[in-house]
């Protein structure tokens, strides 16, 4: 499977995509702890504001339609229409920039990355997914072919840091038990959350495999948990109050 354009239409699928993806604070701390003392920042492929500061003034830029109109319920304000590429921004007009868990969805990563670089005076922060620890996590060996799409999507971290500047932070932030925000990792200890549909769309990645294979993947993993194998292999999962996967939030100044 090759993968011509890594977007995912939140306009057609993001219906309910803020229900199941909220800011969780835990990990929310890092972001915020990233930005520094920033009083200006700027959210590019922002969604419906998770993991927006609260304490800071916050213009957010966001191309899809329903992910601009699910802002309101979250108590966030409108987000300018835009795309990361072209960023209708001065230069260094803001302290600070974020991105969080978006850049898999840019057509031009490299162009987004340089263009907040150009439009922030201190830090830029983005919270991506590191691909080349994705075999790390027990989903390879039941959903295969999602991983391998998440493969192709995510941008190794050596490459995010050459389009950012070079001069780079990388922190790997943990993920607790209990993770409210619903990409796959969330549920690392609560495999059963992978049978729920609503669950699944709200994880981009499913999008890009058939519903053939989708099928085969959850039904592979539930005849699994229904047999108790899956416990077997994996059950020490469920007690271990938080795990280092993926997630990588990169610090540019």
């Amino acid at each position: 499977m090759k993968i011509d354009n890594p977007a995912f239409n939140y306009d057609q699928e993001g219906h309910n995509y803020s229900h199941y993806r909220r800011t969780d604070e835990r990990v929310a701390a890092y972001v915020h702890k990233a930005l520094g003392d920033s009083k200006t920042v700027l959210n590019v492929g922002a969604g419906g504001g998770s993991y927006e500061p609260a304490d800071r003034y916050v213009i957010s830029v966001e191309p899809s339609s329903t992910m601009r109109a699910q802002r309101a319920a979250n108590n966030k304000l409108p987000a300018i229409i835009g795309k990361a590429d072209t960023l209708p921004f001065d230069d260094n007009a803001f302290d600070a920039s974020m991105a969080i868990a978006t850049i898999h969805h840019w057509p031009e990563i490299d162009k987004g990355l340089k263009e907040m670089r150009r439009v922030t005076k201190g830090p830029v922060v983005v919270m991506t997914f590191d691909p080349d620890a994705l075999d790390e996590f027990w989903n390879v060996d039941y959903f295969p072919e999602v991983i391998d799409a998440e493969k192709q999507r995510y941008p190794k971290i050596s490459h995010v840091v050459e389009y950012l500047g070079g001069n780079c932070e990388v922190v790997k932030v943990p993920v607790p038990l209990d993770c409210v925000d619903g990409f796959q990792e969330a549920f690392y200890g609560r495999p059963e959350a992978f049978l729920q549909k609503e669950v699944r769309q709200a994880q981009s990645a499913w999008s890009f495999v058939s519903e053939e294979v989708e099928a085969r993947c959850v039904q592979a993993l539930a005849d699994d948990l229904a047999s108790g194998e899956w416990d077997r292999k994996y059950g020490h999962f469920r007690t271990m109050t938080e795990w280092l996967g993926t997630i990588r939030i990169i610090i540019a100044r």
